[in-house]
């Protein structure tokens, strides 16, 4: 599952259009797999319903209260004149001359119940909360300019319980998981040249058997650090590359690394055709281990890295794009498990005060390692294309959810401004 894309498909499953993998997005902000805010990249104008300058609640098709609220760094939060608890919609008008971020939050302790990103001068745009008992307040965050937080207001009386709401995490909140991880890498590493280097010397003496028994091992090492992937560089396609935009397939010279042997394997090369891709192969993993010391992760992609890595194995590793010959695109699917298990393992601490679907999390990652692990029998994988359609359709529907429920772990651990 390289971040290299993965347009050229070795096999005949079909594959769905290419996404940019691992590119940088603001998540929306979710919490227990309920969605708090209604962020649209790039939206227009839109029309609220029967609501009034005067921030009294008005009726409006979708049955909800809605309330028109001033975002402007002079009346941030301003129309909203009469709360209520309950389901609700403020639609959220932006009378400035810049851009502006809009967050709901708790005037207590700063947990954000909602937000809307980029709103354009003279757009409106619908914020859906729920609000219990609590004091609240909008903070408006112009574009290039300090942040405003509006009155406070307080509803009492309720009958439901607001939320969910999250406090925004911090870069330095990110940097102790990021610095953990790092160094879990750093031990991927050695194991990866290990075993690396056990695949090259079966290659070089021949033994393609003990080659095709070593690629598997070797390769899921790599396949469990894949929140590190944008760290890499360039080694990411020299160890894991495929043949995304080679005009010459598997036959092209810069097809390389652990596919580029793979396909070898399987395909009846020799060892002899074989040594070179091999060799260049360990040079590729020796010199990712040497360099990784020097690397640094941007602690503000780690989050969002929970969620990509199983997104990235339902695109291309579910769809066969990246088997070349192995059938083991099953055993990539396991160990992306264990790499994104990993790494919610190092931002638990800040989970856990933030995301009430945490344990439906848990849950759910034993759920999925389950059904995976009921295709591997001794090591030996049900390549993709034997499974029935019951089977496969459990197996997606798995890995589904579980991209799905790591959404909420990208945005709450997306870093968010506070000033």
């Amino acid at each position: 599952m390289p971040e290299a894309a993965h347009d050229a498909d070795p096999g005949s499953i079909p594959a769905p259009p290419e996404p940019a993998p691992f590119a940088r997005r603001r998540p929306v902000l979710l919490a227990g797999a309920a969605l708090v805010a209604a962020v649209a990249v790039g939206a227009g104008l839109l029309t609220a319903g029967g609501s009034r300058r005067s921030g009294h609640p008005a009726a409006s098709a979708d049955g909800l209260r809605h309330t028109t609220v001033e975002v402007t760094p002079a009346d941030c939060g301003r129309g909203w004149n009469h709360p209520e608890p309950g389901r609700q919609v403020f639609d959220l008008r932006n009378t400035s001359s810049t851009a502006a971020e809009v967050y709901l939050t708790d005037a207590r302790t700063g947990a954000v119940y909602g937000e809307v990103e980029g709103l354009a001068p003279g757009t409106v745009r619908p914020l859906r909360v729920t609000l219990g008992n609590g004091t609240y307040a909008f903070k408006c965050l112009p574009d290039d300019a300090d942040a405003v937080t509006g009155p406070t207001v307080r509803i009492t009386g309720a009958k439901v319980k607001g939320g969910p709401a999250a406090v925004p995490v911090s870069q330095q909140d990110l940097i102790p998981p990021t610095l953990a991880y790092q160094k879990w890498i750093q031990a991927r590493t050695v194991e990866l040249e290990k075993r690396t280097d056990v695949l090259r010397a079966a290659v070089d003496r021949g033994d393609l058997t003990a080659a095709r028994a070593a690629w598997l091992p070797a390769h899921l090492v790599y396949e469990r650090m894949g929140a590190a992937y944008g760290t890499f560089g360039d080694a990411d396609g020299a160890i894991n590359g495929t043949t995304a935009g080679l005009s010459g397939g598997v036959h092209d010279k810069d097809f390389a690394g652990f596919h580029r042997v793979e396909y070898g394997l399987w395909h009846g090369e020799s060892a002899s055709n074989l040594r070179g891709p091999a060799d260049q192969l360990a040079k590729a993993v020796r010199a990712l281990r040497n360099s990784w010391p020097t690397q640094r992760m941007d602690p503000a992609d780690v989050g969002l890295r929970a969620h990509e890595i199983l997104e990235n194995t339902v695109q291309f590793e579910l769809t066969g794009r990246t088997n070349y010959g192995s059938g083991t695109s099953l055993a990539t699917a396991r160990a992306n498990l264990d790499g994104t298990t990993v790494l919610v393992g190092y931002l638990r601490p800040l989970l856990k005060t933030r995301d009430t679907g945490l344990a439906g999390l848990d849950s759910w990652l034993d759920r999925t390692r389950h059904t995976l692990d009921g295709y591997n029998h001794d090591g030996r994988w049900t390549p993709l294309d034997h499974l029935t359609l019951p089977q496969r359709e459990k197996v997606n529907a798995d890995l589904g959810e579980l991209v799905e429920r790591l959404a909420d772990v990208a945005a709450l651990t997306d870093v968010r401004r506070t000033a």
